[in-house]
C-alpha cells in the first residue's frame, strides 16, 4: 500500500526543455531498480515547468530513493537544466489506486 510520496518541480531554464525531458526519460531505468518505488511519474507540466511524482510504501523507501541514483543525477544536473533548485515536497498520499 502506498502511504507516503514525493512531488519535485522542476523550472527549465530558457533552451533546456528539450534536455529536461530527456533527462526525465533517462531516469526510467534507474527508478526501475528501486524495489521500493511503487510508481514514479516524469511530468509535463507547461511549457518550461516538469515535476516528478513517486510514491512508497513507507518512509525507508523514500528515503532509498532519495539518497539513490536518481536523486543523485537530479541534483548533479540540477545547475545546469533548471532556472530555480528543485523543489522536492515530502508529501503523505491519503488515497491511491495502482494496477496490480
Amino acid at each position: 500500500m502506498v502511504k507516503l510520496a514525493l512531488y519535485v518541480r522542476l523550472e527549465a531554464k530558457p533552451g533546456k526543455e528539450k534536455d529536461v525531458e530527456a533527462f526525465l526519460l533517462s531516469g526510467l531505468p534507474l527508478v526501475e531498480e528501486e524495489p521500493a518505488t511503487t510508481a514514479w511519474f516524469g511530468l509535463k507540466l507547461g511549457a518550461s515547468t516538469y515535476g516528478i511524482f513517486d510514491a512508497f510504501p513507507d518512509e525507508a523507501g523514500r528515503d532509498a530513493h532519495l539518497n539513490g541514483k536518481v536523486a543523485a543525477a537530479l541534483m548533479a544536473k540540477a545547475g545546469e537544466l533548471f532556472a530555480t533548485p528543485p523543489s522536492i515536497q515530502k508529501v503523505d498520499v491519503l488515497a491511491s489506486k495502482l494496477p496490480g
